[in-house]
């Protein structure tokens, strides 16, 4: 059997869905506008350069969330999903997927941004696994603004890709090949240990050291 992993933004689609999400938060009203949008920037600066602190980040965007019930979280969801998402969903990025799919690959998303952003993202993809930075919720399903566990960022998607495997009975030196498509340096670390890692739409930094190193370059939105 084959494994493909895939990052999400950037790589599976053209935005950064967790600075859009807190764009559309500030668009509809529900956080101060220049507050947030000053941390929110400051923070995706942060992840640009490679220095952002993912527990403060995270931490910072689950308490946003903290601060709705889960009924009007759902709603703005949905109207997220509808407003900035969809347009952003690429022929490309689905043909992609669905080559693998139609393969017989075991196909996941592993992706630093927290799973209530993400969750119905990798539903509208097709895709049925998602690893993704966990949000705690209360007993009645409310968020706490906490994260759950540890992020989902550079090495930490090592660590819990192998979780993930591992609920399943398996490790990654089970599968045939293990490709892993990403457009960031970020994610170095579990490019570095699969057996096809794939520069997709990638930055610059990833773009010299797949270069530097032989592996393959795509680019999913020349169009």
């Amino acid at each position: 059997m084959k494994l493909a992993l895939f990052d999400l933004d950037h790589t599976l689609l053209p935005i950064d869905s967790d600075f859009e999400w807190g764009q559309f938060l500030v668009r509809i009203g529900a956080v101060d506008a220049a507050e947030f949008d000053r941390r929110n920037r400051e923070f995706f600066a942060q992840y640009q350069a490679g220095t952002l602190d993912p527990v403060e980040y995270l931490e910072f965007a689950l308490g946003t969330l903290a601060g709705f019930p889960r009924a009007r979280l759902e709603e703005m969801q949905a109207q997220y999903m509808a407003e900035v998402i969809a347009p952003a969903l690429r022929p490309s990025a689905r043909a992609l997927l669905q080559k693998h799919l139609d393969a017989g690959d075991l196909v996941a998303i592993v992706t630093a941004t927290n799973h209530f952003v993400t969750a119905p993202i990798a539903r509208a993809l097709g895709v049925e696994h998602l690893i993704a930075a966990m949000p705690e919720v209360d007993a009645e399903g409310n968020l706490t603004g906490k994260l759950l566990g540890t992020p989902t960022q550079g090495a930490g998607k090592i660590v819990h890709t192998k979780a993930w495997l591992e609920k399943m009975g398996k490790k990654l030196e089970d599968f045939e090949s293990v490709h892993f498509y990403s457009d960031s340096h970020n994610d170095l670390p579990l490019m570095s240990i699969v057996s096809h890692p794939v520069a997709t739409n990638p930055n610059e930094k990833l773009k010299t050291h797949a270069a530097a190193n032989g592996w393959p370059l795509i680019e999913l939105f020349n169009d």
